[in-house]
């Protein structure tokens, strides 16, 4: 076998702050062939990105420097270079797809100009030269419509489509490496597996060596030739991908495994969960980092552990390599969940929702309209939880502002039946929302029991300080916080840690419904074990009833009781969980499914590749019929013409399909 193209050795990364050195990355080492795919995986803050930075010369000065060890790639050290030289190689010979391409493009450049700059910097090509082969380029990348993709800006571009020109960009002077920093997570599962079998098939293709930094284990089952797990800086374990996976033998790599809800087991009364958070690279642990939340711990772990070879081809850091070899199973459901009461408290019938698009200023007349929602119907039940999956741009996250009343339907209507519900004042108490992001949903100015007590001031539910402190603490407390993590900013706390804040916040109210848009899509698997957890004995104690919106089909089936597939603004399939997941009636849902990758190597090679083509239409312009029949394998003419309506084929099962 030819030798590797990188080759990192013993590689230490420091950052200087006023608090002291932060130790990013201590004593990595891997290699990566041409050809080959080499994944990173572990919590945020355990040093993937920091080292990739480290390769290609970026990391912030005058903070950050390597401070000991070699980056060897063709023979030459990147770490001892000077950054006129590296600047060369930048782009050139190795290339890195940042995490978030709508921050990572300039939106006041084209997207032609922003492929043709590397093209001239480092090729010396024309301007006509670039562009052609700028245009090659988002051809080889699956870019319909080529030539007229490069005179148009990102924000015109789908977030798939954004994902694509970044990998064009990246593979645009033949490079002999490519760095993918979580290049999918902002992507739907679908568009997700087109891109990831992209890059798989131009590794191959092309023999490029390719460093895939991820928190998605089965991203990693599913694409990746070798593995690299880190924990607080370090190497805790890797080696051939499918011997980590079948044999882990680091309690933090079982307990990521275990972590992961799976469909392709039963599925679990609760998610298994790593307790406890990463410790602080200021000042960090000695011996074992992750002794403190690991239930093997002895005190051999006060002695700070060496990688050895478990077996060949499989590296490991930990004195306990030995002990409980396979994942910890989740605890299955041996009993289906008892029945949820009959009475529905949200009603949604033919619940529309268009949004006039102008172009040219707020002056200028109207061109078109975007159907976010179109005559969409359902139930949901006291006590229960509705899943609402689909892609991004089918919906979801319209549907759920229509329901906590942040915008008003066009057509249609739903009610809500809670106590003194119609009242305005009473629903704002009644419905409630937790966001997405804890970052952008937080004041970074307000202290975290300001953030809390806030909304219990709003409708004068506490008198005075010493009330307001107490009912503080006991929701902190509610959720899993500390009391003084009050006297915080945001800022100052973890993202599962801010998740949980405005968790809080949505309780403050006592709310009877309450709405999770993407609540956990941000957050690492461990931590999301956790937040899920947290939602679901939180709806058993006070008997919450939940709209859950998410695109992690994995999360929705083991928290939701019934899931509605949303595409293109229209419903597409509506029923219980198991029997969802289990017997998919719509094309769309069984798409979906198929795309969702399994933490197994061996089930993935088994279960091949049955990639959903294509991009979701334009809402401007939805096409005629069923509007799945432009992506669906089994779509007929009659699909072209007709629109499906939503129809029961069972009780309590509806699909919108003239095949189903």
């Amino acid at each position: 076998m030819n030798g590797p193209l990188l080759d990192v050795r013993d590689l230490h990364v420091e950052f200087r702050t006023r608090r002291g050195s932060v130790k990013a990355v201590e004593g990595l080492s891997y290699q990566v062939r041409a050809g080959e795919i080499v994944a990173l995986v572990g919590e945020s803050g355990c040093g993937k990105s920091v080292s990739s930075l480290a390769l290609m010369g970026l990391l912030a000065r005058p903070a950050g420097r390597i401070t000991k060890g070699e980056i060897l790639f063709d023979g030459v050290d990147l770490a001892r270079l000077p950054e006129s030289e590296m600047r060369k190689r930048r782009g050139r010979d190795i290339a890195m797809i940042f995490q978030e391409p709508m921050t990572s493009l300039n939106p006041v450049l084209s997207i032609g100009l922003q492929l043709s700059e590397p093209l001239m910097q480092h090729r010396g090509m024309t301007s006509v030269q670039a562009r052609e082969r700028a245009t090659e380029l988002l051809t080889l990348v699956g870019m319909t419509d080529p030539e007229r993709r490069l005179d148009q800006y990102p924000h015109q571009l789908s977030g798939g489509m954004r994902q694509r020109v970044m990998i064009a960009m990246g593979l645009a002077c033949d490079p002999k490496l490519l760095i993918a920093d979580e290049p999918t997570t902002a992507l739907d599962v679908t568009i997700q597996a087109q891109i990831l079998e992209l890059l798989t098939e131009l590794s191959r293709k092309l023999n490029l060596a390719v460093i895939l930094i991820t928190h998605n284990l089965g991203i990693v089952a599913r694409y990746a030739d070798r593995v690299n797990v880190m924990y607080a800086a370090r190497q805790a374990e890797g080696g051939a991908a499918e011997r980590v996976f079948t044999n882990p033998s680091h309690p933090y790599t079982r307990g990521l495994l275990a972590a992961v809800p799976r469909l392709d087991r039963p599925r679990a009364a609760q998610l298994a969960t790593i307790e406890g958070a990463p410790p602080n690279l200021v000042n960090p642990p000695a011996g074992c980092r992750f002794a403190p939340r690991c239930t093997h711990r002895t005190e051999v772990c006060e002695a700070d552990p060496v990688l050895f070879e478990v077996e060949p081809d499989h590296l490991v850091r930990c004195w306990h390599s030995n002990v409980a070899k396979t994942p910890p199973e989740q605890n299955a459901l041996s009993e289906p969940s008892a029945a949820k009461p009959a009475l529905p408290i949200v009603k949604a019938e033919a619940l529309t929702k268009h949004y006039a698009v102008r172009s040219g200023g707020v002056f200028s007349r109207m061109n078109g309209v975007v159907r976010a929602v179109d005559g969409v119907s359902f139930e949901i039940l006291a006590g229960e939880t509705l899943g609402l999956v689909g892609e991004s741009g089918s919906g979801k996250s319209t549907i759920g502002r229509l329901l906590a009343g942040l915008e008003e339907p066009t057509d249609g209507h739903f009610s809500i039946e809670l106590d003194g519900a119609n009242d305005p004042a009473a629903r704002r108490r009644a419905v409630q929302v937790i966001f997405q992001d804890p970052t952008t949903a937080l004041n970074p100015r307000m202290l975290v029991g300001d953030i809390i007590s806030e909304p219990l001031r709003v409708h004068k539910l506490a008198r005075g300080k010493g009330d307001i402190d107490a009912r503080v603490a006991s929701l902190l407390e509610s959720v899993g916080l500390r009391a003084e993590m009050a006297e915080r900013y945001p800022h100052e706390l973890s993202g599962g840690q801010r998740q949980r804040v405005g968790i809080a916040r949505a309780l403050a109210l006592e709310p009877r419904f309450i709405v999770c848009d993407e609540a956990v899509s941000a957050l690492d698997v461990s931590i999301q074990g956790q937040i899920v957890n947290l939602l679901d004995n939180l709806q058993q104690r006070l008997g919450l009833t939940y709209l859950f919106i998410a695109h992690d089909l994995a999360v929705v089936r083991h928290i939701a009781d019934r899931v509605a597939v949303l595409y293109l603004g229209r419903l597409m399939e509506l029923g219980p969980r198991d029997e969802v997941f289990a017997n998919p009636s719509h094309p769309y849902t069984r798409a979906l499914l198929d795309a969702v990758p399994v933490p197994d190597p061996v089930v993935e090679r088994n279960r091949g590749s049955r990639t959903l083509k294509g991009e979701i239409p334009s809402p401007l312009k939805p096409p005629p019929g069923c509007v799945f029949h432009t992506r669906c394998p089994i779509a007929k003419e009659a699909c072209k013409q007709s629109v499906p309506p939503l129809r029961e084929t069972i009780p309590g099962r509806f699909v919108a399909c003239l095949e189903a």
